[in-house]
């Protein structure tokens, strides 16, 4: 379904998605109010920095996230203008090559959305200009479940024009937490247009709590036929879709030590917007508990459980990405996971799991000492089939609503489109005008 095809005329080829994806993103939702008090205080810098330096080129990002994408850009500008120091003289800097850029348009607040491809413009524009690059790799509609499939349709039509005529995009995907309307809208947009998508990113739905994406291919999840013939993943694949990616594996703060208080009235971010019921909220911190009896924490058993999975259950489905480990000249297909961190000490313990859970794929246990190797991978396993999901009881697989009841748009109908007069337009026209006279 994926194939290469040209951009624009003249325009070089892009290879399917893929082949340049790379399999693990870091994910910027945390550079923002929601997850933290200060996100300008966060050593932003320093994660983005020591992600290159462990291999992670990948970052998604959103206008939606606050201040994210300025805080992504300004790190990003920093190494790609590197400053001399007396030790470092002349530094290498990054190039815009050596890293893969995605972010997202259409949600503007908490229930304000607007998805007119004049704002998709404008949004994108912004993007580029917040984050300091002439292009992005890959952009979704963002939280596509809260408009209607005709405004996804149109929002779609507009970002591969972006793509076609102005070469400011290079791969074009939907973004949201129902897998059912991810699907429908796939389908939908594969039927009207007859052109796949590149990408769907999925959320909370691969996770030791919620495995509705991964179902039936996920460990314990059976595999009747008629089960497999109507997963969402094989929905995803039959409408095209070139690669699913993995996001939110701690159920945006769900499955952690700390879980996410009942009431709001705690001060925690997260307690105030989450939207997981108080009853959830408890079931997940009885597995703080659990795993803390075992020796673990919950969000590193968590976190271990979904990478490993999702590298294996997205190369099943066929919608995984190429990959060939450091030090192998044999490749293989694996799932692309996007996780988000709020420190470095968090990114290093990310990327070692994930370094374990891929190293460990199809491997028994062999004795060796590395903590993060199969013998922890088959504790994990252990863990959660024995202990976690029974005490899940029936909040394993539950999914909230999204939207929630009574949703309503805030977007004014005489607003939708109308795209602030703020300089970044006129500064891309000018650009453009000013390249094309050259």
């Amino acid at each position: 379904m994926a194939s290469t095809t040209a951009s624009s005329p003249g325009r070089a080829p892009r290879p399917p998605l893929n082949t340049v994806l790379p399999p693990l993103l870091l994910g910027t939702a945390t550079f923002n109010t929601q997850y933290v008090a200060n996100p300008h205080a966060m050593p932003y810098r320093d994660i983005v920095a020591r992600a290159i330096a462990l291999g992670v080129t990948g970052f998604d990002t959103s206008p939606y996230y606050g201040p994210s994408e300025l805080l992504l850009g300004e790190a990003l500008h920093a190494l790609m203008n590197p400053t001399p120091t007396p030790s470092n003289p002349n530094p290498t800097p990054l190039q815009r090559s050596d890293f893969f850029l995605v972010t997202k348009a259409g949600r503007i607040a908490a229930t304000e959305f607007d998805y007119s491809p004049s704002w998709i413009r404008y949004s994108v524009l912004r993007s580029l200009q917040r984050l300091h690059v002439p292009y992005l790799d890959l952009v979704y509609t963002h939280d596509c479940e809260f408009v209607t499939p005709g405004e996804v349709l149109a929002a779609v039509k507009e970002l591969r024009r972006l793509r076609d005529e102005e070469g400011v995009v290079r791969y074009v995907g939907i973004s949201g937490f129902p897998v059912n309307v991810l699907c429908d809208l796939a389908e939908m947009i594969y039927k009207e247009t007859g052109e796949p998508l590149d990408a769907v990113l999925s959320y909370g739905h691969l996770t030791v709590q919620n495995r509705r994406l991964g179902l039936p291919f996920v460990e314990g999840g059976g595999k009747g036929q008629a089960d497999v013939e109507g997963s969402p993943l094989v929905r995803l694949k039959k409408a095209g879709v070139d690669v699913v990616l993995n996001a939110s594996m701690l159920g945006m703060g769900l499955l952690t030590s700390k879980g996410i208080p009942v009431t709001d009235d705690t001060g925690s971010p997260l307690a105030k917007w989450h939207p997981s019921p108080p009853e959830l909220r408890l079931a997940c911190m009885k597995l703080a508990e659990l795993a803390a009896a075992a020796g673990e924490r919950l969000e590193s058993v968590s976190l271990r459980w979904s990478l490993a999975e999702w590298a294996r259950v997205a190369a099943e489905a066929g919608v995984g990405v190429d990959f060939t480990s450091p030090g192998s000249s044999e490749g293989r297909k694996i799932g692309v996971a996007v996780c988000g961190v709020s420190s470095t000490p968090e990114l290093e313990e990310t990327v070692a799991e994930w370094r374990g859970a891929v190293s460990s794929l199809g491997q028994e246990e062999d004795g060796s000492n590395d903590k993060y190797g199969p013998a922890r991978q088959k504790k994990v396993l252990s863990l959660v089939r024995e202990q976690l999901w029974p005490a899940l009881g029936s909040w394993l697989d539950y999914a909230w609503d999204s939207p929630g009841e009574g949703f309503v748009n805030t977007r004014k109908d005489s607003n939708r489109g109308v795209v602030p007069d703020d300089g970044v337009i006129a500064a891309y026209e000018k650009a453009k005008r000013s390249r094309q006279s050259r």
